[in-house]
């Protein structure tokens, strides 16, 4: 029997159903690509993501040690700087103050001298009188010269860090608490007290 021939109806239903086929193939292989490349993708992070971490730990660590490192030489630097400032210190104040001892065996020298140019008599020569006031400004000039202040206080009031007070006697013509009358002088040297000036001291009458 033959077989019976395809109506024009029978035709349109089987090229509509050869595009649709043909439009669906495309579809389906290109989401099959993306699905793929995805796939890859994140094999591939999974893969780096180790390596990254591993990476980023060990920058973490060396930054972390630099810092301390860092720290430790500005400590070091500061300590360093430190030692040195107070051995300069030493020094100066060794330097300054090396003579102290010397320049208190000095003083009552200086203190003679100029006891025996007040004690001297209109007896006494005039070559004597310049030979001792000489011998006095020489030594003056050589205290002054390393650092020696004298204190004379003469009508200055009572200072009990550069004074020391032998005597108050009444005065009402000072004020109380003023230096009448300087009994030794004191000295200074480089601004420290080598010795106090004794002193009699002013108080009030009655």
């Amino acid at each position: 029997m033959a077989k019976d021939s395809q109506t024009p109806l029978d035709d349109e239903l089987a090229r509509q159903q050869e595009e649709a086929d043909a439009q669906v193939e495309p579809e389906t292989a290109e989401g099959e690509v993306e699905d793929v490349a995805e796939g890859a993708e994140e094999a591939a992070e999974v893969a780096e993501n180790p390596e990254a971490e591993v990476l980023a730990a060990r920058v973490e660590e060396l930054e972390q040690t630099l810092a301390e490192t860092k720290d430790q030489a500005m400590r070091t630097a500061a300590e360093a700087q430190n030692v040195r400032r107070r051995a300069e210190q030493e020094a100066e104040k060794a330097r300054k103050f090396a003579l102290e001892k010397f320049v208190k065996e000095l003083l009552p020298v200086v203190d003679s001298l100029e006891k025996a140019l007040e004690a001297m008599g209109e007896d006494a020569t005039e070559a004597h009188r310049e030979g001792v006031s000489m011998t006095l400004k020489m030594q003056r000039d050589v205290l002054a010269k390393f650092g020696v202040e004298e204190i004379e206080p003469q009508g200055e009031p009572f200072d009990p860090q550069y004074h020391e007070a032998m005597a108050m006697v009444p005065n009402p013509e000072m004020e109380p608490n003023t230096v009448m009358e300087v009994m030794q002088k004191g000295y200074l040297l480089n601004g420290r007290l080598v010795r106090p000036a004794m002193v009699v001291v002013s108080q009030a009458a009655g």
